[in-house]
């Protein structure tokens, strides 16, 4: 395998895996966090709705991006998802099996088949232990191999990740930034899980460098059929390596779809935002570009607002939007699969109030699917 500094194009469309078996389930998850105050009898007086209501699937095979705003509570469902976070509710079945409210021995061979990569390559490896040891730990604490033996994987191991093999007995502090990512991502493969849930994986990291890491996250999957949970703020990173998106606002998905349907006509007004905030490389399609402005700030995850959650910065926002919830659900017109959590998604070429002046706002909203303006 050879590293390039530019990503290169996946092998298979975007919308691949359509029949993949789902390989995981997420079913209504509700994480909250407790704030606490007193310092001898502490006493509970709200919590932080980090992830609230969120059904998923993942099917074998594929890669899922996960998008949102800093804050939406995407890193901590990936937490709940390999059960690093306790749920308050909901659940989660991984491989047929419901691992929800699965003590750690029960745990244990499930987290032989589920990893995850850590954002920060600074942060996530010791910095008192050296290479070999922090790569072979998952060996070591599963019992799959030990002495010579060990050694001779976990140096496999640094060879098909692209590092030197003799830089075994190293510290982390003597790789770069993208040879510590590449730590991280032997380390989630040595026990050759099948899901693998990559939190900001090349986020820390210089572009160039992403690159490398991107590409060679593809190879691993197509050598070793990994499946992939995708989480990055970068949204030209997510589409070029996603078979499907979810977007997620305030702890809750407010859209999913394969990623050519969701990049190519997004339905939330909250996606055309979010899309629309993306730098783009062609001086051409960015001068016609349409910039959608939010206002306001997001609100607190310690009392989100009633109804959609969007509401409080959404151009598009009825009074409906303040005190209905909008079910997350296929829209008329749109493929199955293709999901969307508001009472008046935008239609395909429409434009949206709030975008950059110059360009014309759409007409007055009467979609059959709320009451009219």
């Amino acid at each position: 395998m050879t590293d390039g500094a530019a990503l290169r194009t996946p092998a298979s469309p975007s919308d691949a895996h359509p029949g993949g078996e789902p390989l995981l389930r997420v079913e209504n998850v509700v994480k909250r966090f407790p704030i606490r105050r007193g310092i001898f009898f502490k006493r509970q007086i709200g919590s932080v709705h980090a992830v609230d209501d969120v059904s998923l699937e993942v099917r074998s095979g594929e890669t899922v991006g996960i998008v949102g705003e800093t804050g939406c509570g995407k890193s901590t469902l990936a937490r709940c998802v390999t059960r690093l976070h306790p749920l308050t509710s909901g659940r989660v079945i991984f491989a047929g099996a419901d691992i929800s409210r699965m003590s750690p021995r029960q745990m244990r061979p499930y987290r032989r088949r589920m990893q995850m990569i850590f954002q920060d390559p600074y942060g996530s490896l010791n910095p008192r232990r050296r290479v070999g040891s922090i790569i072979g730990d998952p060996l070591a604490i599963h019992g799959v191999s030990e002495g010579q033996e060990r050694r001779r994987q976990v140096q496999e191991l640094m060879e098909r990740v692209g590092l030197n093999p003799e830089h075994y007995n190293r510290f982390p502090a003597e790789f770069s930034g993208g040879q510590r990512q590449r730590i991280g991502v032997a380390r989630a493969l040595a026990l050759r899980p099948t899901l693998v849930v990559c939190d900001e994986p090349v986020s820390a990291l210089d572009v160039s460098v992403q690159a490398q890491i991107i590409n060679l996250l593809e190879d691993l999957q197509t050598d070793f059929g990994l499946t992939y949970i995708f989480i990055a703020h970068d949204l030209s990173v997510v589409e070029h390596v996603s078979d499907r998106v979810a977007v997620m606002y305030l702890g809750k998905i407010v859209e999913t779809a394969g990623t050519s349907a969701l990049f190519g006509t997004p339905r939330h007004p909250y996606t055309v935002a979010l899309l629309s905030a993306a730098p783009v490389a062609d001086p051409e399609r960015a001068r016609v570009a349409q910039r959608v402005i939010l206002e306001g700030d997001v609100p607190s995850p310690i009392a989100p607002p009633p109804g959609c959650r969007f509401h409080t910065r959404c151009p598009r926002a009825q009074p409906i939007c303040a005190t209905e919830e909008p079910p997350l659900e296929v829209k008329a017109g749109d493929p199955e699969g293709h999901l969307t959590a508001c009472h008046f998604p935008l239609l395909a070429g429409e434009t949206m109030v709030g975008a950059a002046p110059g360009v014309a706002a759409p007409p007055p909203i009467t979609s059959s699917e709320g009451p009219a303006a």
